[in-house]
């Protein structure tokens, strides 16, 4: 098998953890970075897993649904009621889990698809490691 890894950095959006007891129950925001590392078994016409600069279809997708978006879990029984209150403030976006343990789940099924349907199934996400900040990540593997 072959893998390569590709980063997407400073992409600023804000969560809240509902269920935490502490200050990151609060909306709060980081400029977070995703990397994928794809794998695939058999190399491209031009030798690569995938090409970098063919991947402009992901940098789209993060701009489109996280970039400057406010996200919150399924679960957020305030959710509504925040987004009621300023209902222009928020580029709004659910997702089961917001956690980065979350994030990187949804992050991983949401370009995984977009990945296998541009490479015809040829190329795979092995692994997706999110940081939420310079000192905390997570990390999930289909």
């Amino acid at each position: 098998m072959f893998t390569c890894s590709k980063t997407y950095a400073d992409i600023p959006f804000a969560h809240r953890q509902h269920k935490h007891p502490g200050h990151c129950a609060f909306i709060h925001g980081h400029n977070w970075v995703f990397t994928f590392t794809f794998g695939c078994r058999t190399l491209d016409g031009n030798g690569f897993v995938v090409d970098f600069g063919e991947l402009k279809y992901v940098r789209q997708w993060f701009d489109e649904e996280l970039d400057h978006a406010c996200v919150f879990s399924a679960d957020d029984p305030e959710r509504e009621r925040i987004v009621a209150a300023a209902p222009h403030a928020y580029k709004v976006r659910v997702v089961e889990n917001c956690s980065a343990e979350g994030l990187a789940l949804h992050v991983c099924e949401a370009v995984g698809a977009l990945v296998r349907e541009k490479t015809a199934g040829r190329v795979f996400i092995l692994e997706v490691r999110v940081d939420e900040d310079s000192r905390n990540s997570a990390t999930y593997r289909p």
